[in-house]
């Protein structure tokens, strides 16, 4: 059954549940200094739905750019109303929705590239994947880095559904479909909003889900010198506390997300 939420709902709830826009800018740039010692100014966000990552990039100084990619347009006319609609006419100049596929996209060479919110599991192919790495390794400059998120653990792959409550707002994360031989996997999110009504299936994700070790090799496949991984850390409770640091070792959550640089 279609939800009743307007699209301003849908991305409204969307992007209170699991984005951050400002917290990764500051992430990616934090890293990007370390790696090389200086700030990075040009951006592109792959799979950026409303381009919430692109926007908070340009706002950070006159001398940013940032390129938007997604194929769909639903999502992208919503960025430019929530989002690109707010930034000044000189932010503007620096911020550009591209409605183009991530393999052929029409951006020029930048500093950093993204692909946040699993989006490139899409990818269900080794081949297909190894594809869309290599492209991004030439959009990169020689000073580049290439930012993506995984998440996993045995919890991940058990057909349970999480949920989040944030004020007027139920988040759920269901697993509806797993297959352990290829790793074909389906996942959807459901909300229930202020009064009550619950709306499921409001995003669904037809998904390959890859491990650790298999994109990281992928990575140094498609030409990236090396990639580094960031293992979040555990708050008083033993929960995540938000905050990611790199690491070669780590404790098999029963569900857990991880960042990984690739650099040119």
């Amino acid at each position: 059954m279609k939800s009743a939420l307007t699209l301003e709902q849908k991305y409204d709830f969307y992007e209170r549940s699991v984005q951050n826009a400002d917290s990764e800018v500051s992430f990616m740039n934090d890293e990007y200094q370390r790696f090389y010692g200086h700030a990075p100014y040009t951006m592109r966000e792959d799979f950026c739905g409303t381009g919430a990552i692109s926007c908070a990039w340009v706002q950070q100084s006159k001398d940013c750019e940032a390129y938007g990619i997604d194929l769909d347009p639903e999502p992208i006319r919503m960025g430019q109303q929530r989002h690109f609609a707010k930034l000044t006419k000189a932010q503007q100049q620096r911020m550009r929705y591209l409605q183009e596929n991530v393999l052929k996209t029409s951006a020029p060479k930048v500093e950093v590239v993204c692909a946040f919110n699993f989006s490139y599991w899409i990818f269900k192919k080794r081949s297909e994947l190894l594809r869309y790495f290599k492209s991004v390794r030439k959009s990169l400059t020689k000073q580049g880095v290439f930012f993506l998120d995984i998440f996993a653990g045995p919890e991940s792959q058990k057909l349970i559904t999480d949920t989040k409550k944030l004020k007027g707002l139920t988040y759920y994360w269901e697993c509806q479909h797993f297959n352990p031989l290829t790793h074909d996997c389906t996942f959807a999110i459901h909300f229930k909003d202020a009064k009550g009504k619950k709306h499921d299936n409001v995003f669904t994700y037809h998904w390959r889900m890859w491990t650790m070790p298999e994109l990281r090799d992928l990575l140094v496949e498609a030409g990236f010198s090396k990639t580094v991984v960031y293992w979040e850390g555990d708050d008083e409770d033993g929960n995540g506390n938000g905050e990611f640091a790199p690491a070669d070792d780590a404790l098999n959550c029963d569900a857990w997300v991880s960042y990984i640089a690739a650099l040119t």
